[in-house]
C-alpha cells in the first residue's frame, strides 16, 4: 500500500509506492489507454479518469 510521507517544509507530499501499487497503476493505465492511437488520445483518456491508490494506515 502507498504511504504518504510528509514534507518538513509543508510543501508537496511524497507518496511511497510498493511494487504492487506500481503494477496496479501500470495495469490501470494500460486498460485506460488501450486503443489510443496518439499522445492526444492518451491525454484525453487520462484526463477523464481518476486513479486511486490506497494509503497504508
Amino acid at each position: 500500500m502507498a504511504r504518504i510521507i510528509e514534507n518538513v517544509d509543508g510543501k508537496r507530499k511524497m507518496i511511497k509506492l510498493s511494487t504492487d501499487d506500481i503494477i496496479s497503476v501500470i495495469r490501470e493505465y494500460q486498460s485506460i489507454t488501450y486503443g489510443c492511437n496518439s499522445f492526444s488520445d492518451i491525454r484525453s483518456a487520462l484526463s477523464d479518469t481518476v486513479i486511486f491508490i490506497p494509503e497504508d494506515v
